[in-house]
């Protein structure tokens, strides 16, 4: 699995595999031990995890999620210290630490819970996904 092959919906809690599209919407699949299936249609937001960046203080104005996911991934091997439910001053040092040159003023603390949760849905549920990202890593350095 890939990060442009996880989803989240709008107003839905965690995350979900994206399985096929349909004439009017796509077909998910949630990314928890129920794995229950899920059909949106167009008139509900879906967003790829792979679309989704943070705001920087940089020329580009964002880093992808991915990027600090794997960031996320390689500095704390799944053990983060802290938890979705965090007062809003650690999480806001735990992003400082990930991604110092966030943008303040327009990360929110429930953004930085949205990607604590997600990381560790992925961690869970589909670790393969930093896996695979590390091993083309490896095979284009070569």
């Amino acid at each position: 699995m890939k990060f442009n092959e996880i989803a989240t919906v709008s107003g839905k809690p965690g995350l979900y595999k994206v399985l096929k599209p349909t004439r009017g919407g796509v077909i998910l699949e949630s990314l928890d031990a129920k794995k229950s299936k899920l059909v949106v249609g167009t008139n509900q937001r879906v967003s790829i995890l792979g679309e989704i960046s943070m705001y920087t203080m940089t020329e580009e104005g964002a880093s992808p999620l991915e990027e600090i996911m794997k960031s996320i991934d390689r500095e704390f091997k799944g053990d983060l210290g802290l938890d979705a439910d965090a007062e809003a001053e650690e999480l806001r040092s735990f992003l400082k630490h990930v991604l110092p040159d966030y943008d303040e003023s327009k990360v929110y603390p429930s953004d930085i819970k949205k990607l604590i949760s997600w990381y560790k849905i992925i961690k869970t549920e589909a670790p393969e996904v930093f896996e695979i990202q590390e091993e083309s890593k490896d095979s284009e350095a070569e």
